[in-house]
């Protein structure tokens, strides 16, 4: 094989590579992660919308944001999701955030793109002075 040859197999071996690794999304463009008062403000501000409490049904009955819906982390998003239009905007949060990160990753997969997470969870909404409904919720 002469110089030249190799030479346009090693360039056209490296894009090929090269491709596949700037194909994946990083996270930050998945969803967008926002602090307690930039969270409710975009949530008051954006239409449609719609809050969602990743956290299990038991957690959410003893303290959740106003409005709030549940859907725990650990259903299936699919089915949980199906008949949510994928232009509203979500809302997401758990107690500190790392549900929500994970969930907003799988939503993204699903073909929801108007996605955010309350950056510290309830934990950092309660303390920034928000309040909480405390009244027991049951099922219907």
């Amino acid at each position: 094989m002469t110089k030249m040859k190799s030479f346009h197999l090693a360039v056209l071996l490296l894009l090929i590579s090269g491709s596949t690794i700037t194909a994946q999304v990083p996270d930050s463009v998945k969803f967008k992660s926002l602090p307690p008062y930039y969270f409710h403000l975009d949530y008051l501000k954006t239409d449609p919308a719609l809050l969602i409490d990743v956290r299990e049904f038991f957690e959410f009955r003893r303290s959740r944001i106003k409005d709030a819906v549940n859907i725990p982390s650990s259903t299936n998003m699919k089915n949980s999701t199906d008949t949510i239009s994928h232009d509203c905007s979500l809302f997401l949060y758990c107690t500190t955030d790392s549900r929500s990160d994970r969930v907003a990753k799988r939503l993204y997969d699903l073909g929801f793109r108007k996605l955010y997470s309350l950056e510290g969870g309830i934990v950092a909404w309660r303390k920034d002075g928000f309040p909480v409904e405390k009244k027991r919720k049951h099922r219907k």
